[in-house]
């Protein structure tokens, strides 16, 4: 019988969690021009592109961390029945084993909450021939990604940028059509990853005057 180690905890934490942002920067590099690929073929403006895939990555990780949530509740009202220890171990316990059993995510589901709210949003006014759904594969990524990002201790989270707002050489690079001297970002290509408020990985914009 393996006994609970706060040491063997954070060995674990941390593993997980470098294997986490490491599949964060491979989708920004990798999967995300794939989608720009497949979105091409129905939309002509770079820019609108960039918008779907980055209003795609922070829905995905909305709708990933409210499926979380629940799940959580799920999984710790039946680990209690037989759980022995305290609340904080209780907490532990759910955690690690939501990482462990990553079935108990309905992960489709997430992804029709993510495309529907695509659909309306007011930001994307695409052409009535797009289907967000060319990029459900993406999306679905991006969202088991979200999930077991909250499993860590503390949780991964991306941040929520907004068009206008001043650039942050902190928290994002400019992208290569960007204007180099303009203080404002005109739109986000994709989002910074945050832990309790700090940068990890950031995010790229395109700044104009």
């Amino acid at each position: 019988v393996k006994t609970w180690s706060p040491t063997r905890c954070r060995r674990t934490n941390a593993s997980r969690r470098a294997c986490l942002i490491a599949r964060f920067n491979f989708i920004y590099a990798k999967e995300r021009l794939d989608a720009e690929i497949l979105l091409k073929k129905f939309v002509c403006d770079i820019e609108m592109v960039q918008r779907i895939i980055y209003v795609a990555a922070l829905e995905s990780f909305r709708a990933a961390k409210k499926a979380f949530w629940k799940t959580k509740i799920r999984v710790k009202e039946t680990l209690a029945i037989n759980h022995c220890g305290g609340p904080g171990s209780l907490e532990i316990a759910a955690l690690d084993y939501i990482a462990c059993h990553k079935d108990v995510y309905d992960v489709c589901c997430s992804v029709q909450e993510v495309i529907c709210c695509m659909n309306v949003n007011p930001k994307l006014p695409c052409p009535e021939n797009v289907d967000f759904g060319v990029i459900s594969c993406f999306i679905r990524e991006l969202c088991c990604l979200a999930f077991q990002m909250q499993t860590l201790s503390p949780p991964l989270d991306v941040a929520f940028g907004v068009d206008g707002e001043l650039f942050s050489r902190s928290m994002y690079y400019r992208s290569c059509d960007s204007d180099f001297t303009a203080p404002f970002v005109a739109y986000h290509v994709w989002p910074a990853l945050m832990e309790n408020g700090t940068v990890l990985v950031k995010g790229e914009v395109v700044t104009r005057k």
